[in-house]
């Protein structure tokens, strides 16, 4: 699935990519919240938060909304721990369906149910959508 970025996101990875260093794979505008989510390279999570939070501080400052940023990975599950985070899921699994539609089935205690999913679903419905973008996995659900 190919991304097409509007002249705003293209804008707001310029400004992340030359503040930090790090390579950004995808953006999420959500002016609603308030938040910009950035997806970065594999590897890049050191560059892009900075020693002591410093790097990813002056970002928030510079585009004045909040800022999250969620590590890339090819391992689906692995990508689908990284976006959940900080909630501390105790397994994922991606299944695929004859019709091809991928599901990722996520197991987790209350605590961090709550967490994974946020305020009002925000936290799930964004992972979904990244999730989906990045890796084409349909749906993602929370046990």
């Amino acid at each position: 699935m190919s991304i097409k970025f509007t002249a705003n996101e293209i804008r707001y990875i310029a400004l992340f990519e030359n503040m930090t260093g790090a390579m950004v794979k995808d953006c999420i505008i959500d002016d609603e919240h308030g938040k910009v989510t950035f997806v970065v390279k594999n590897g890049d999570m050191g560059l892009a938060i900075g020693k002591g939070g410093s790097t990813v501080s002056k970002v928030q400052r510079a585009v004045d909304k909040g800022i999250e940023i969620v590590e890339l990975s090819d391992d689906s599950i692995q990508f689908i721990k990284n976006l959940l985070s900080p909630a501390e899921v105790q397994g994922v699994k991606v299944l695929q369906k004859e019709s091809g539609e991928k599901i990722a089935t996520v197991t987790a205690d209350n605590t961090n149910k709550r967490i994974a999913i946020g305020k009002n679903g925000v936290n799930i419905e964004r992972a979904k959508l990244i999730a989906k973008r990045q890796h084409n996995i349909n749906n993602i659900i929370l046990k």
